[in-house]
C-alpha cells in the first residue's frame, strides 16, 4: 500500500493519539493526556483520509452513526472541560458505535500475530472475543 507523506504523518499522529489515550487511562483518567490523545487521533484521521471523507465518516446518514458521532464529540468536549471519567464513558460508547465495524478486522489481525494469536484463538477465550467483536467464523 502506497502512502503519501501526509498520510504517513497521519498514521504517526493516530498511533501517538492512541498511545496518549491509553496512557491517560492508565494514569487514572488524566484529562490532559486524554485530551491530547483525542486531538492527535482526530488530526491523524484527518490527515489519513482527508477532510471530506472524515466529515462523511462522522456524519453519515444512518441514525446510529449520528448517535455515535454525538456521543464521541460530547465525550471529547467533557474531557476537554476536565470531566474526564464521564467524558471517557460517553466517548467510549461513541467509539463503539462508530468503529464497531472494524473490530472484526482488528480481531482477525490480532489472531495472526505470534504471541497474541494463540491466546485469542484458545477454546475458552475465542467464543467470548467472537461475540464481543462481532466476528463471524464460517465452518470450512
Amino acid at each position: 500500500m502506497w502512502l503519501t507523506d501526509l498520510q504517513k504523518f497521519g498514521v504517526g499522529f493516530t498511533a501517538a493519539g492512541v498511545f496518549f489515550f491509553i496512557l491517560g487511562i492508565m494514569t487514572f483518567f488524566d484529562s490532559a493526556l486524554l485530551a491530547f490523545g483525542n486531538i492527535l487521533f482526530l488530526a491523524g484521521l484527518f490527515l489519513i483520509i482527508g477532510l471530506q471523507k472524515t466529515f462523511n465518516f462522522f456524519f453519515k446518514r444512518p441514525p446510529q452513526k449520528l448517535k455515535g458521532t454525538v456521543c464521541f464529540i460530547l465525550g471529547v468536549g467533557l474531557i476537554l472541560f476536565k470531566y474526564s471519567f464521564i467524558g471517557f464513558i460517553i466517548e467510549l460508547f461513541g467509539i463503539l458505535i462508530l468503529f464497531g465495524d472494524f473490530f472484526g478486522v482488528i480481531i482477525g489481525f490480532l489472531r495472526s500475530l505470534p504471541i497474541i494469536g494463540p491466546i485469542l484463538s484458545s477454546p475458552r477465550i475465542a467464543p467470548v472475543i467472537d461475540r464481543l467483536g462481532g466476528v463471524r467464523i464460517l465452518p470450512l
